[in-house]
């Protein structure tokens, strides 16, 4: 999406159903590995995760279900998300319920992590939406709000789309390829706590 138009997206008022948190969300912080990994053992959060490393010669056509128009998963990236589903196993972070864009370097860092996934419409990218963003950041917002049923639910997707539920522009720093941004759900609102990098969970297993 042009930077003008997400600017023109955040400026808007907020769509009914869309849940906010109960501060206001600043600069996202990047949580160090003790803190993340200490949260991700309890369990009972919601684990937006932006999709892996991807390979930014290729660009995005906008066109759904065609990989060829789509901006891929780098050999870098398939390497980071085996990895990443790798230490998660190797520390024992329980997981339950693993959903994805249908996108599909979200599909690809999905499987290459956590085996088995299922699409969910609304962690769609804007570039490929049919509906207004905010229509799909609203649904997913609202998942974020809901307690998973185990362990803690990973749901695959894409920058934009969390800097419109956080209601700030995020940049490459903010939310690097692979990183995670933990919510935990509190009766009925999400409290985000922060970003970890894929990086500092894959060393941590190490």
């Amino acid at each position: 999406m042009k930077r003008r138009s997400l600017i023109a997206l955040l400026a808007a008022a907020p769509l009914p159903g869309m849940a906010q948190e109960s501060v206001p969300v600043n600069a996202p912080s990047l949580l160090a590995a003790p803190a993340a990994l200490a949260l991700l053992r309890e369990g009972g959060l919601n684990l937006y995760m932006r999709h892996a490393i991807t390979d930014r010669s290729q660009a995005d056509s906008g066109r759904r279900g065609e990989r060829a128009g789509q901006r891929n998963l780098s050999a870098a990236g398939e390497v980071q998300a085996s990895a990443l589903g790798a230490a998660f196993r190797t520390l024992g972070l329980p997981l339950g319920e693993v959903l994805t864009s249908e996108v599909f370097r979200a599909q690809d860092t999905a499987k290459l992590a956590f085996g088995e996934a299922r699409i969910h419409p609304a962690l769609i990218a804007d570039d490929y939406t049919a509906r207004d963003p905010r229509v799909d950041a609203a649904e997913v917002s609202a998942l974020l709000a809901q307690p998973p049923a185990g362990g803690n639910r990973v749901l695959v997707g894409h920058i934009v789309p969390l800097g419109l539920i956080l209601g700030r522009s995020l940049t490459q720093t903010d939310f690097p390829e692979g990183s995670l941004a933990l919510f935990r759900p509190e009766a009925g609102r999400w409290r985000f706590l922060g970003v970890v990098t894929a990086q500092e969970i894959i060393e941590a297993a190490s």
